[in-house]
């Protein structure tokens, strides 16, 4: 299956028009409909008519010949406490306190993954404003592990590490301030990367302590959080 390879191969291979953005993006949304509304990721989704559009925009580029950015074509989800604005989809926090808020701008991760060409097609549940370790503590249910349901796929980006585990997205954004992107990495199976503080910009992320907060990737492989990085 095409969700199984890497970022590079699969940014390689669309680049080249070897892979359809589309068949990517298909792939992505049978798993979505798998799984969702089992473990309950998403808080916000694109429909996939619209995120299926937009891949179709990106092969048209292709095959037309224009240019085509570094992450063309790959399905992203974003922890919630990342603005974006994008009518489909919205910012809670995974708190009710922002039920149904849609920000008026992106924020600058989010607009470096545009740039590449990169589809954002979801926000990923949370413990309410970060504030917590297993994603029990959203307003909006708990996120379940995707390996066993029994058990908590860790927090707050649970939503996002569990968006991975579950190739329901290939490539998903969180925040962590203590070990929020690394400890949900850890048990869902795959890999989260915190930067360093200042190596990439905290502009449109929801604080929580903002002087160790920092917006971290998560994906299959150490080499995808790698390109991505």
């Amino acid at each position: 299956m095409l969700i199984d390879l890497s970022l590079v191969d699969l940014v390689k291979g669309v680049r080249c028009g070897e892979i359809q953005s589309k068949s990517l993006m298909e792939e992505v949304f049978i798993r979505i409909d798998q799984y969702n509304s089992q473990l309950n990721v998403f808080l916000s989704l694109l429909s996939s008519k619209t995120a299926i559009d937009r891949a179709c925009k990106i092969d048209q580029k292709i095959s037309s010949g224009q240019k085509v950015g570094k992450l063309a074509g790959i399905p992203v989800s974003i922890k919630d406490n990342i603005c974006i604005n994008d009518p489909e989809l919205s910012n809670s926090c995974g708190s009710k306190i922002l039920l149904d808020y849609h920000s008026p701008y992106n924020a600058t991760v989010v607009e470096k993954l545009l740039q590449e060409d990169a589809i954002i097609i979801g926000t990923t549940n949370m413990d309410e404003f970060a504030m917590g370790s297993s994603t029990e503590g959203s307003s909006y249910g708990k996120t379940l592990n995707p390996w066993d349901n029994e058990r908590v796929p860790g927090g707050s980006s649970g939503g996002a590490a569990a968006s991975i585990s579950s190739g329901m997205a290939l490539l998903a954004l969180g925040s962590d301030t203590g070990g929020s992107v690394r400890q949900p990495a850890s048990m869902c199976g795959i890999t989260g990367l915190k930067p360093s503080y200042g190596t990439v910009s905290r502009y449109g992320l929801v604080a929580y302590g903002s002087s160790l907060d920092q917006i971290g990737c998560l994906a299959q492989r150490a080499s995808d959080c790698h390109y991505a990085f």
